[in-house]
């Protein structure tokens, strides 16, 4: 559940249900998701995350991908557990576990004014058991951090019960706590991290922590649940501020809670926390919050993505630049003589001869291929900009997006091969593209490069973009869609009822006259098919993978690249008089969100930056 729809199509509706219920339903989904054939892999490419080894920290002998954890407050049913391992984090709280569970009780609640979740106090626990048998479903991709409670010995047994399924423990005793009980469960744990957890009291943490911190491998400085996120964050960067300080204080500190944007995390990071569990924030932020964190994080320590001219991004630009200009050369053709010679040499048919019999053919066939050509110029544009943009700053997304784009439009060519119709020319651009393709994809294989941003704040222009973002991502999926089903019209009926209408004729009476006609209209269907699929992916690919503050090349692309789809797509049928509104709706409805794409994103990906704390 990306922030694009989390945002804008199931959070305004689960607000309104009892915070239980929305939770349950909505980690019961993604549990489902996750659990089909092919479903974490779903996840993981709509959020396309890596982590990147530079961002890795340790905590006592575990290596830890990135300092962002999961805080158990979001699951403590374990009941999404199976999906969160595939959303970026760098390790999951479990818990809090005791021996008897306390889930009966659990019933958080929404504070919508101050932004906040409201979770039962004590938080209620998940017995041993149930800890068991789902974590043995889950397939761990970060460490699990098990959040044990109890009294000294039940947290001992509670050690020897779960030690295989956690890399670590989090004690929350409800006992003083002695050299001789950490002493204990060290060697129960066998070399695991032994981290506790403390209230966020600076007096406290010098009195308790700093004789015993020998025995541990970190603390948890827990937020004050009755505060708000601000007077949390304060507090807490105080805290950490005053115990980095300390000339003995040596132990990693968790913070928990306190972090609702990537502006809160960066401080508390900056402040001197070495890691954070993500609380309530995760909420009201979205699943999308760990992601824009670390992409800052990375942009705050180590700068932007700097060019490289050895990624292969000039083989991919100067295959975009060829569809560019054989766009451009196809709708000059479009718009003038519309028949080629080879064409009229497998009609055994002229150009005057077509028109002569019926005017409105030839122009129908024009507004085919005039179609294609535009698409054909837009897709040209995109892998322009994904390689200049992209590809030569080692973008691992921009070069996914172009692979698999290319791809689908090279597989498209299969479809030409059915009609007894072979295009010279579609070949000759067939086999002229190949090479840059292949040597694009060859030369690129070691880009890798994770994106980095500096999204830091939940405002107005990154809500908007939001729905900009779904705006973009919806156009692609229809153009994907439309593509196959024009493909699909090309290789079964050749028309639609109000192309026949346009025409004036019946394929019966094309067929009679020359029976190889209906297969060159098949054949510049099918290419327009393909076209529409290749270049929906790179909008769908580009709109899910690509929106971050200040990506203001992603606008252009967009709004450079939309123009000759949309001339061409949409005034070609008023040039030739195809007006029929029912023939032309998914063409206003895609118009329509590319509008509504540009309007709402463009102070978002124009952002550079101004407000970096």
């Amino acid at each position: 559940m990306p922030d694009w729809s989390y945002h804008t199509l199931f959070r305004p509706i689960l607000h309104r249900l009892p915070a239980q219920v929305s939770r349950d339903f909505i980690h019961r989904s993604m549990s489902f998701i996750s659990s089909i054939p092919f479903g974490s892999k779903l996840i993981s490419f709509l959020g396309h995350f890596d982590n990147d080894l530079r961002l890795s920290k340790t905590i006592g002998d575990v290596t830890v991908p990135n300092p962002l954890g999961l805080s158990g407050e979001i699951d403590p049913s374990l009941i999404g557990t199976k999906a969160f391992t595939h959303l970026g984090w760098g390790f999951i709280e479990i818990g809090p576990i005791t021996v008897n569970s306390t889930l009966q009780n659990d019933c958080p609640l929404w504070d919508r004014k101050n932004k906040r979740i409201l979770f039962p106090e004590p938080l209620p626990s998940i017995e041993v058991k149930k800890v068991k048998d789902r974590l043995k479903k889950v397939k761990k991709q970060q460490p699990f951090l098990l959040r044990l409670r109890g009294t000294n010995e039940e947290i001992v047994r509670l050690i020897q019960q779960l030690f295989s399924y956690g890399d670590g423990f989090i004690i929350e005793t409800t006992e003083l706590i002695s050299h001789e009980v950490l002493r204990g469960l060290r060697q129960c744990a066998m070399g695991k991290p032994i981290i506790l957890s403390v209230k966020n009291d600076i007096n406290l943490i010098r009195k308790t922590i700093l004789p015993i911190q020998s025995f541990l491998d970190g603390i948890v400085v827990e937020s004050d649940r009755t505060w708000t996120t601000e007077e949390n964050q304060r507090l807490l960067k105080k805290t950490v501020h005053l115990l980095k300080q300390q000339a003995n204080w040596h132990l990693p500190i968790v913070i928990k809670g306190g972090v609702q944007s990537p502006n809160d995390a960066l401080e508390l990071l900056h402040a001197g926390a070495d890691f954070l569990l993500i609380s309530d924030g995760y909420i009201y932020s979205g699943p999308g919050l760990p992601k824009r964190i670390l992409e800052s994080l990375l942009f705050t320590s180590f700068g932007n993505l700097e060019k490289s001219q050895y990624t292969g991004w000039q083989y991919y630009w100067w295959f975009g630049l060829i569809i560019f200009l054989s766009g451009i050369l196809a709708f000059i053709f479009s718009v003038t003589s519309v028949i080629l010679p080879y064409d009229e040499a497998f009609l055994n048919t002229t150009r005057e001869q077509i028109y002569s019999w019926n005017p409105q053919l030839l122009a129908f066939m024009s507004h085919d291929r005039m179609t294609l050509a535009g698409t054909m110029i837009s897709g040209g544009i995109l892998y322009m900009f994904l390689a200049k943009y992209g590809v030569q700053y080692r973008l691992h997304w921009t070069k996914h997006a172009i692979d698999v784009a290319g791809i689908i439009g090279f597989l498209g060519f299969l479809l030409f091969i059915g009609y007894g119709y072979f295009d010279f020319l579609h070949l000759s651009l067939w086999m002229i593209l190949i090479p840059f393709f292949l040597k694009g994809m060859k030369s690129s294989k070691n880009v890798k490069a994770l994106p980095v941003s500096f999204d830091l704040y939940n405002d107005r222009a990154w809500k908007q973009c939001l729905w900009g973002q779904l705006a973009f991502i919806s156009l692609g999926v229809s153009l994907v869609f439309g593509g196959v089903v024009i493909a699909l019209i090309g290789t079964t009926t050749i028309f639609v009822p109000t192309d026949l209408a346009y025409i004036c004729m019946t394929p019966e009476m094309l067929n009679d006259w020359n029976e190889r006609l209906i297969p060159v209209i098949a054949h510049d269907r099918a290419g327009f098919g393909s076209a529409l699929c290749s270049v929906g992916t790179l909008i769908f690919l580009i709109s899910l993978w690509g929106f971050r503050r200040g990506a203001s090349w992603v606008w252009r692309a967009f709004f450079i690249g939309g123009i000759p789809a949309f001339v061409t797509g949409i005034g070609t049928h008023f040039w030739i008089g195809y007006t029929t509104l029912i023939h032309l709706v998914p063409a206003y409805i895609a118009l329509f969100l590319y509008i509504v794409g540009l309007l709402t994103t463009y102070r978002y990906l124009h952002d550079k930056g101004s407000k970096i704390s």
